[in-house]
């Protein structure tokens, strides 16, 4: 996978977030050139890229720009053989109070990065969505095949961005395929995310306010999510596919919790806090990754349990617990 990598020129937008900052360090581990797209901001601000040590910096270009505005997408772009777009608004609670700046991001943001792909003729776009698309599971484990429910504004314009990298392949034969990662956590991960929103209480107050404790998730570790990435990126023959990327087990939040506790060794109250609760009919009870086309199309599989994922991650915390606000996060 290295080989593959060294020397091309790459394209990352949302590179200054989770997974994206992730993504652009573990490329230029690789040897790659990469173009770290990031949203335009007065003080020159790279976000997550900032943990990227100084010697993969140096393979890193940050350029700020607005994936909502085509010219810049098109030009930062120009001599990339790869486009991985990860770039998107992805707060759910943010999507009920302003859903239009959510779909102008996440759709007309990804149709720019798809026309600047096809105009360039890059050689492969790798598509971010999400478990989300497909609302709480009709039936489990979840295949690509299932159908798709806007539960939220978020997920609505994500099945909106997926349908338009559906088309640009189906239109124009752009080379695109669509990864589906399933509640990918980690180190880098803020607090409106719910495996750092209860480390974090845990560790500065001993105390977790928390929401539905019922629904069922199937969470990857980001180092298992980066190479399903990279896989999606290098292996030939995949166009206009769409892949989950999930680990096939679940667990109740509940259960989660329950795990980080024991990892914390500490004594913890749990507040019930409905304000933390999705609206009842966009709730999303269940997410339960079926993996199969990964494995067999990709070669991927999860390597990172959960257990040992959220030691790594409850570490990482503890480092940067002076960094974490959990005060307002909407699980």
């Amino acid at each position: 996978m290295i080989r593959y990598w060294e020397n091309k020129q790459v394209f990352v937008s949302g590179a200054g977030g989770f997974i994206g900052s992730h993504l652009v360090e573990e490329l230029a581990r690789c040897g790659a050139r990469v173009k770290a797209f990031l949203h335009y901001n007065s003080r020159n601000d790279k976000g997550l890229l900032n943990y990227l040590e100084l010697n993969l910096l140096e393979q890193v270009e940050p350029i700020f720009g607005d994936l909502r505005d085509l010219s810049s997408v098109t030009k930062a772009m120009k001599g990339c053989s790869h486009v991985f777009h990860l770039g998107a608004h992805i707060a759910i609670p943010y999507s009920y109070a302003n859903p239009a700046d959510v779909v102008a991001t996440n759709v007309s943001g990804t149709m720019n990065t798809l026309l600047a792909a096809r105009d360039l003729e890059v050689e492969r776009v790798v598509h971010t969505s999400t478990s989300e698309v497909y609302g709480t599971a009709i039936y489990a484990p979840i295949d690509e095949k299932h159908p798709l429910q806007g539960q939220s504004p978020y997920s609505a314009s994500k099945i909106g961005a997926d349908k338009i990298a559906e088309s640009f392949y189906r239109s124009f034969d752009l080379p695109v395929v669509t990864i589906r990662p399933f509640n990918t956590f980690g180190p880098r991960q803020s607090a409106r995310a719910v495996i750092p929103t209860i480390i974090s209480q845990v560790i500065k107050a001993d105390q977790v306010s928390i929401g539905n404790l019922d629904s069922r998730r199937d969470f990857t570790f980001v180092s298992d999510t980066l190479d399903g990435f990279l896989k999606c990126g290098q292996t030939a023959d995949i166009e206009g596919e769409t892949i989950n990327l999930g680990t096939g087990s679940e667990v109740t939040i509940g259960e989660l919790l329950e795990m980080i506790i024991e990892i914390s060794g500490k004594k913890v109250n749990i507040v019930e806090d409905r304000s933390r609760y999705r609206p009842e009919k966009s709730e999303v009870q269940r997410l339960l990754s079926n993996n199969r086309l990964a494995r067999e199309v990709l070669g991927w599989e999860p390597r990172i349990g959960l257990r040992e994922g959220l030691k790594l991650t409850y570490q990482w915390i503890e480092q940067e617990i002076s960094n974490f606000d959990a005060e307002h996060y909407v699980i």
